[in-house]
């Protein structure tokens, strides 16, 4: 890992990157962020016939590359690095077929049209028209296959208007889903209300996503855990939930491994935006209600300053 100046300089990139991403001039820091992706671990998870690895991308970003075991056929998530995409495919030695975009932001979007150039005939799924060489655009519930395993289409938008999670599961299977949660939903914490409100957040979060089965893996758009967790101990310090697993992302983050995934029942205990209807978020927030709940700590957490600890 990087530490001391590294560390802050990596952290300014971040943030540096980010603002660029918003305003659509990522392409211009491709170069002077991609090397700070191998301080990250690549690592691969398996869930039975399902299988995914976790691919670092820019300084904070995550691509998943989800493949199933039967049928050796792959989606990726949000492939903003093609060229990673392609080596990693490569070296699985599986069949690249579809892409799920979660939102058309650059950091997220912004390689389709390079990656549909490097393996021509892929699908591009997403749930807005702004998405890159968008070939199937999706709406809430949609379904689709990738081999044997069934894809579930959720909208929530807030974030971006048209963001879209993808809820994963393999029939008659055993193991736990998946669903790829772009930036709606952090490990303990939410995306940034861009496109959206409050009301709309609370409806992504508490009724669609956590209405999923309770042991469903979360696979998140960014390695943001740290500092949510921080802002979470702020809102509930006294939450044992929270110290111990920021304790544990310290201990993960410091060597160079992911944070991801967390799993909903989890999220339940230390997220805050999660807990809007917990009785110590809403005192904390001043509000007894939890969408005006969601809309005070969402306001904080912008204005949050996180503390070096």
């Amino acid at each position: 890992m990087v530490y001391g100046r590294g560390l802050l300089c990596l952290r300014s990139l971040a943030a540096l990157g980010a603002a660029c991403a918003r305003r659509g001039l990522g392409p211009a820091l491709l170069g002077i962020l991609l090397h700070h992706t191998d301080l990250r671990k690549s690592v691969t998870v398996k869930q039975g016939a399902m299988k995914i690895e976790l691919l670092p991308a820019l300084t904070d970003n995550y691509m998943y590359l989800l493949i199933d075991e039967d049928t050796q056929e792959a989606a990726i998530v949000d492939p903003v690095q093609p060229q990673k995409v392609v080596e990693t495919v490569k070296k699985h030695g599986v069949k690249l077929t579809t892409v799920l975009t979660t939102h058309h932001h650059w950091d997220h979007a912004g390689g389709n049209e390079k990656l549909v150039k490097l393996e021509p005939g892929l699908k591009v799924y997403g749930g807005d028209d702004r998405i890159g060489a968008l070939t199937h655009k999706v709406t809430h519930l949609s379904t689709l296959q990738v081999g044997s395993l069934n894809i579930k289409c959720l909208s929530t938008p807030c974030h971006t208007s048209g963001h879209i999670c993808y809820f994963v599961s393999k029939p008659g299977g055993s193991e736990p889903p998946a669903v790829f949660t772009g930036d709606t939903l952090f490990v303990a914490g939410c995306g940034k209300f861009f496109e959206g409100t409050a009301d709309e957040m609370y409806k992504a979060l508490i009724q669609v996503l956590g209405r999923l089965p309770p042991e469903t893996r979360v696979y998140c758009g960014h390695e943001y855990t740290i500092n949510n967790l921080k802002f979470a101990r702020h809102v509930e310090p006294n939450n044992t939930a929270i110290q111990e697993k920021l304790a544990w992302a310290k201990e993960k983050y410091a060597n160079g491994e992911p944070t991801v995934p967390s799993t909903l029942a989890e999220e339940f205990t230390y997220n805050p935006f999660m807990r809007v209807r917990e009785k110590s978020v809403q005192q904390h927030a001043g509000e007894v209600d939890p969408v005006t709940t969601m809309r005070a700590i969402r306001r904080e957490k912008d204005q949050f300053k996180v503390p070096r600890d």
